[in-house]
């Protein structure tokens, strides 16, 4: 027999009340699903939310990336995922692939030696450990500029992988010049070299979706993650990150209509009127969607009955790696 959604809340309430362990969401989670959460927040925010709990086992609702990262940061605990979804941005590069893009640079002039690379969270423990051995580090949609300002100090290349769009958007804010691995550009010209990957979801804001807004509501802000195209970033009231969004919409007064460039699920938690989709389609992660309240159970009874399912294992040299490049991130 099926369970409504009531019932399996009551039931998962119930298995949090007797295990040791700590449910943790992402924004863009389903809201039932959310709600269970008992730590929310952004992917940096939760891995180091998470370090700081004391419970046995982590039950991660989100996409494996973030899974990961809470592993390495807290080799110790017991990640497990009821969903082990994979953020499409995430799976566009790998090892092999990372190790190409340095192979393309040496072609082109840049020898390994100058370059610095810079790996955004969305990305594999695999593709972070390989960064952390080069010297290079990770960042955040919310600490991109402060993470690449001081790299460009050390008079090196950087290498910024996987997301182009917010490699771009901090090269236009910071004006520095940029290029896309394979656009037909000479990377010796650019400050900041970007790997051509980037968020589905955040492709679906269009400047016409922008016209639109502008037109049928004058004086609305327009406001956007900057992991969509930098011609809608520069389009638009205000770029953040996920957790600089949510702190910039909640400080405006509730008359002020705003227009949302980021992921549904977020976006319709926001403010209870006077706030839209920026898109004429819904902007739903697919694989942040994939978490139901009966996967969060069925990981919670296997918890329960000494069988975990879903864990995160990393091996040692990837978890020791990832953790440096994540560390040198957090230094700063």
């Amino acid at each position: 027999m099926q369970l409504s959604t009531a019932e399996l809340q009551e039931k998962i309430c119930d298995l949090k009340s007797r295990l040791d362990v700590t449910v943790v969401a992402h924004f863009y989670q389903r809201d039932e699903v959310f709600e269970m959460g008992d730590i929310t927040g952004d992917s940096l925010e939760l891995a180091k939310k998470t370090r700081d709990d004391d419970a046995e086992f982590v039950v991660f609702c989100g996409v494996g990336f973030m899974g990961e990262s809470v592993k390495v940061l807290s080799p110790n605990k017991r990640v497990v995922m009821p969903k082990l979804a994979c953020c499409s941005m995430a799976k566009m590069i790998d090892g092999l692939y990372y190790d190409e893009s340095i192979k393309t640079l040496a072609e082109a002039g840049i020898v390994k030696e100058d370059i610095l690379p810079i790996t955004y969270i969305n990305s594999s423990a695999e593709v972070k450990a390989k960064i952390g051995e080069m010297g290079g580090l990770v960042c955040t949609s919310s600490n991109a500029k402060v993470i690449i300002a001081n790299a460009l100090k050390e008079d090196k290349k950087i290498l910024f992988v996987p997301d182009r769009c917010l490699g771009q958007n901090i090269a236009n804010e910071m004006g520095k010049s940029s290029c896309v691995i394979g656009d037909g550009s000479d990377p010796k010209e650019s400050d900041i070299i970007c790997y051509d990957g980037f968020c589905s979801v955040h492709q679906l804001f269009s400047l016409d979706d922008i016209a639109f807004y502008r037109k049928k509501y004058p004086g609305i802000k327009i406001v956007v993650h900057p992991e969509c195209d930098p011609i809608i970033c520069d389009a638009a009231d205000f770029v953040g990150s996920t957790s600089q969004l949510i702190k910039y919409i909640k400080e405006l007064p509730i008359e002020q209509k705003v227009a949302v460039g980021t992921e549904f699920n977020l976006v319709n938690r926001l403010r209870p009127k006077n706030t839209y989709v920026l898109s004429s389609s819904k902007p739903e992660c697919p694989t942040m969607n994939e978490t139901t309240l009966q996967d969060l159970y069925e990981t919670l009874k296997a918890i329960e009955d000494g069988e975990p399912i879903g864990e995160i294992f990393l091996d040692e040299k990837t978890t020791k790696w990832a953790g440096i490049a994540l560390e040198r991130m957090m230094a700063l």
